[in-house]
């Protein structure tokens, strides 16, 4: 019952009294956080069965972070395109490219929530991994080994925080482009005449360089991203 309805509702139907909400709520949670952790143990289990080690879906879901971040640029460059038709005024169906604008603005943000899900399953996978790889130092009988495999996963931290980092800064940028480009589509939606497109060329110069700025930080995460994988992969 603490699953799929409000837990208000299901402890008040459970004639539970408010004092004993709170701490059922919270064992809720708990035993919620022990499933997801216990599925993820059983996934990467049959997964390594196959030969499939955590660190192949890491690689994995980089390559698939890279190429949602490789689709979101390509999207926010399309929609910048079609921005720029609209605020320019040559001429046509100023209604009809507003609605083209509306549906590039749309899509835009739906490639946005796309690379920050791939972006959250890498950090996931990430933290799996060199939990993992921290534990199983302990394992080697020789200290050698031990050495060299710690050197190794320092190394590989390192470039995967370099790698995230780059990652969440694009990841951060496209919340504030969306924002102002939501800003333009909704004006245009209500002013669709050439005086009010008149009255929002500074404003619209401000996302063209928001949206381009968004596309050069993509380039660069992706590039990172390339990098790590060479580096797993060697």
């Amino acid at each position: 019952m603490c699953f799929g309805i409000p837990w208000r509702t299901a402890f008040y139907h459970a004639n539970i009294t408010e004092p004993l909400m709170k701490p059922l709520f919270s064992l809720c949670l708990l035993v919620s956080g022990l499933l997801l952790t216990s599925c993820r143990s059983t996934g990467y289990a049959v997964k390594e069965k196959f030969g499939i080690e955590k660190r192949d879906i890491l690689v994995s879901d980089v390559e698939a972070a890279r190429d949602s971040q490789e689709d979101a640029k390509e999207q926010f460059a399309s929609a910048l395109e079609q921005f720029q038709s609209v605020v320019d005024v040559d001429g046509g169906d100023l209604e009809k490219k507003y609605n083209k604008l509306s549906k590039e603005y749309k899509k835009s943000e739906s490639r946005a929530k796309a690379v920050s899900s791939r972006i959250q399953e890498v950090e996931r996978v990430s933290r799996d991994l060199f939990k993992e790889w921290e534990k199983e130092l302990k394992q080697y009988q020789s200290a050698e080994l031990r050495q060299s495999s710690k050197q190794q996963l320092q190394m590989t931290k390192k470039q995967f925080e370099e790698m995230l980092a780059t990652m969440k800064a694009a990841e951060t940028k496209m919340t504030p482009v969306l924002m102002a480009f939501n800003d333009q589509v909704l004006y245009l939606k209500h002013n669709l005449n050439s005086r009010a497109i008149a009255s929002i060329q500074t404003q619209a110069a401000d996302v063209t360089r928001q949206i381009e700025e968004l596309i050069l930080d993509m380039n660069e995460s992706i590039e990172e991203a390339n990098e790590f994988i060479k580096s797993m992969e060697g």
